[in-house]
């Protein structure tokens, strides 16, 4: 079957496999799904042929009552559209499970980007000694944030989990037994989670699947690569946000990051546990029995320890390592390889887990040091001196480096400042009781200048941490502010006390730069070159300071939130980037359907690993951008930049997304902690949008914005130019663009606009409607040119098959939301009746969930 093309694969295994269980789902006889599944291929025909024949939401559904509910009252046919979402929605989830369970059939395991195929591809290049040499100081560190674009409560994730198993078994009575218990489970949350809700649905994560699969291959790379104990460079890092990201979210307290610690701490003891009891069932021999009968119950009173922990990394690292020896010298190795699978865990993920960051916004750290220094007094004397805050920012931070007191949350009455500096104590008692890599980074969003990196590390050093054992980690986001980004670095770096901290912390600094925003603020093309131009410069700049520079991508799912093909975007950065590490964000739908089991989570690391292996040790000239490049790439993105630009301050942007997208109903869906915007403006401000919503809403209409919006633009002033040429030799010469073009055409891939074609006719926003389409197909129509693709995606058939098949599924469910949502617009202009808004808006509620999570494949 692996022999096989992978569309070809993915056709046989996933397809053909979900229109056979689907059709068990249409027949399960519970509730009124019977006649809702009769009903819903017809209604999903008359949708297909409904745009086919250029007719609108309205005029489709309207067609669909009269044919086949011609004597049904008002209430009943909403009722059935409502009972079409939750069908749908558990068609989605049937989809996941079936892609889930066939991944390892679909995807080659031990094919291109595999540690198997970087290991031959090595010793066939005569590159082994080099690998190894790269992977002793190459980490990967993926990072679980709460953002939420994942609409699956845990017990829906958990049917998922059971289905894709049973599937793989073929076990029809488990399976018929499951999608019965799907069609009777809620999807819908009726009460937002707490920030402790979220930390403990991605634990779930870390203890079922990263846990096994980062293991396998630290194993993987200790008994096939690197066949020395010695070894230590733990190659994976996880990190963790969910009870540590204050930005924009005021549900997270000091109580509840630690409490978040705690159960990291906890969950990680309780796999160390399950596991050493297994190896005590193999490991029975003489001199062994004692030692891990001790480590087993001091593990077991370690898990419910809320103190000062007596159990350390090093304890049981010592235990398991004596218990080595001894089956090594006087048991002839036997199921040593057992007792090594958990010592290689316990170098992972030690007390911690997962590394928890701390996350603030700077416009916040601004009030708090406001305040303090109005407030602050050390044995009786103001902390600051008086017009402090009016000097200059260079005497500003002449001052902080040489302050000295200490200040305590109890000291102040403000909240924020309670909370601010109660996180930075929370980080010291965090590191007492599970290790400094449990939780030792303070984020600062919206960093613009030195001084708001100064401010972030004099709150450490006043929080009784006179030489903080963190690092204070900048994140520039906007494209004004990653151009500005090597200046304020090399201010830091030339810092006196800055430096100092530097060489404490061994020399390495890291920087996180922000995809989504970047993306929000200045367009695809010109976030994604911005961020590219400032890696290189801040590289530069580290370089000539001695400084080891890591760079912290913030990315999400969707190629519009600096996703799309993660791994080849890695693989493309060139000689110029500092490439030891690899950092990213994973979240929401990108979590559960990039390592949402045991395959899926090992293929994406391994490729993740192989992507920074290939930039580094196989790299070739294609990832090296000549003059002429840069220069052709400059002016791509000035072009897209000032399309964008305009686009984003058309005086019809804001209200289209306001009233003919679903952005305001991302609040109503209880599916995050923090709250949808930022500010809290009643009337719509572009700053406060946060980038999920954003792109989130230009999905639900099918439109895709953040992801070409400005590209065809660009491609077309080359082709008037008569330069197209050059586009189409860059495409062909370099990964780096090539990877990001490829990107783009998946969001136009997932793009639809005979769903929003009535739009056109719109009085109010017409002609808004009709010039994101003509971006549409011009940025189609010169991206095929220059890729020489016939088709979008038609070098990824199976990706675009799988995008295919889940946008079928979808089709009706969209036509549902815009269907709600001219009624909306009816009524509101009508001053209509209540109780019929009120469902409509529901409707479009309800019909969110589906939608986002059929995008699960945009990561």
């Amino acid at each position: 079957m692996s022999r096989l093309p992978k569309v070809e694969r993915f056709n046989t295994n996933v397809k053909a496999k979900y229109d056979v269980y689907n059709g068990i789902f249409m027949t399960l006889p519970f509730d009124e799904v019977t006649n809702t599944g009769v009903l819903l291929p017809l209604f999903h025909s008359i949708c297909k042929k409904g745009y086919a024949e250029n007719k609108n939401p309205t005029e489709i559904i309207g067609y669909f009552f009269e044919r086949y509910m011609r004597d049904t009252t008002v209430e009943e046919r909403n009722d059935l559209l409502f009972r079409f979402i939750q069908y749908i929605e558990r068609q989605v989830v049937l989809f996941d499970a079936i892609e889930d369970a066939s991944y390892r059939v679909v995807n080659n395991m031990d094919g291109r980007g595999t540690l198997r195929n970087i290991k031959e591809e090595a010793e066939a290049l005569g590159k082994k000694e080099e690998l190894i040499s790269y992977l002793n100081k190459f980490k990967i560190r993926p990072v679980l944030t709460a953002h939420p674009t994942q609409f699956y409560p845990g017990v829906v994730l958990g049917i998922i989990n059971d289905l894709s198993e049973a599937i793989r078994q073929n076990n029809l009575d488990d399976i018929r037994t499951l999608l019965a218990q799907l069609g009777k489970t809620p999807f819908f949350k009726k009460e937002k989670p707490t920030p402790y809700d979220e930390a403990v649905s991605l634990i779930w994560y870390l203890e079922n699947v990263f846990y096994h699969s980062a293991g396998h291959i630290y194993d993987y790379l200790h008994t096939h690569l690197i066949q020395d104990e010695s070894f230590d460079n733990t190659v994976i890092d996880l990190g963790f946000w969910p009870g540590g990201d204050r930005d924009g979210n005021p549900f997270v307290t000091t109580e509840i990051t630690l409490k978040v610690a705690r159960r990291l701490r906890s969950s990680v003891l309780r796999n160390y546990y399950r596991e050493l009891r297994a190896v005590r069932r193999r490991i029975t021999f003489v001199g062994t029995e004692a030692p891990l009968a001790k480590l087993e119950a001091d593990l077991y009173e370690a898990i419910f320890e809320t103190g000062a922990v007596k159990i350390t990394q090093d304890s049981i690292l010592k235990t398991l390592k004596e218990v080595r020896s001894l089956v090594k010298e006087k048991h002839q190795s036997l199921y040593i390889e057992k007792l090594n699978s958990l010592i290689h865990k316990v170098e992972l993920f030690g007390l911690h887990f997962a590394t928890l960051d701390i996350r603030q916004d700077s416009s916040i750290h601004k009030q708090v040091f406001e305040h303090i220094v109005s407030n602050a007094k050390a044995e009786g004397k103001q902390l600051f001196p008086e017009g402090y805050l009016e000097q200059s920012e260079a005497e500003q931070i002449k001052f902080l480096n040489n302050i000295e007191g200490q200040l305590s949350p109890e000291d102040f009455d403000d909240e924020v400042v309670n909370k601010t500096l109660g996180s930075i104590y929370a980080m010291q008692t965090i590191q007492a009781e599970n290790g400094e890599r449990a939780s030792n980074r303070y984020i600062i969003s919206n960093s613009q200048k030195a001084l708001h990196v100064m401010q972030a590390f004099t709150f450490l050093r006043l929080c009784d941490w006179k030489q903080p054992t963190a690092d204070v980690v900048p994140l520039f986001e906007t494209v004004p502010d990653l151009v500005e980004a090597p200046e304020v670095m090399e201010e830091l770096y030339t810092n006196p006390s800055y430096l100092g901290h530097l060489k404490r912390r061994g020399m390495k600094q890291t920087i996180m730069l922000g995809f989504s925003d970047g993306t929000k603020d200045g367009g695809y093309l010109m976030a994604n070159w911005s961020i590219f131009k400032a890696k290189e410069a801040l590289t530069k700049i580290s370089r000539e300071h001695g400084v080891k520079v890591m760079f912290f991508d913030g990315r999400g799912g969707p190629p519009a939130r600096g996703g799309g093909k993660t791994h080849q975007f890695y693989a493309s950065l060139g000689s110029n980037i500092e490439a030891e590490e690899i950092q990213l964000t994973i979240q929401g739908q990108t979590i559960s359907s990039n390592f949402g089991t045991l395959d899926s989570c090992q293929y994406n690391l391994e490729q993740l690993l192989s992507s920074g292996v290939a930039n580094q040790v196989f790299a070739s000239g294609e990832n090296e951008l000549s003059y002429g490049d840069r220069m052709t790439l400059q002016e791509l993105a000035d072009a897209s930049y000032e399309a964008y630009t305009a686009f984003k301050k058309h005086p019809k942007f804001l209200p289209y997304l306001e009233r003919m997208s679903t952005l305001k109903y991302y609040a109503k869906t209880n599916i995050g902690s923090r709250p949808s915007k930022r500010g809290k403006n009643s009337e719509l401000v572009f700053s406060d949008l946060r980038a999920i919503p954003f792109v989130g809403s230009w999905s639900q209409l099918k439109q895709n914005v953040p992801g070409f919006y400005g590209v065809g633009t660009a491609l077309e002033k080359f082709e008037k130019a008569g330069r197209l040429d050059e586009v189409k030799v860059l495409y062909k010469n370099n990964s780096f663009f090539r990877t990001l073009l490829e990107n783009s055409m998946m969001s136009l891939t997932k793009s639809f606009f005979g769903l929003t074609a009535y739009m056109e006719n719109d009085e109010e926003f017409g002609p808004f409607w009709k010039m994101i389409f003509e971006e549409y197909k011009r940025s189609k129509r010169l991206m095929l040119e220059v890729s020489g693709l016939k088709e979008l995606m038609d070098n990824e058939e199976a990706g675009r098959a799988s995008i295919q098949e889940r946008e079928r599924i979808v089709l009706p469910l969209l036509t549902i939301q815009q269907y709600a949502l001219r009624e909306i617009q009816k009524l509101q202009k009508e001053n209509g009746d209540k109780k019929a808004l009120e469902t409509f808006e529901q409707m479009v509620t309800r019909s969110l969930f589906g939608n986002i999570n059929a995008s699960r494949n945009s990561a």
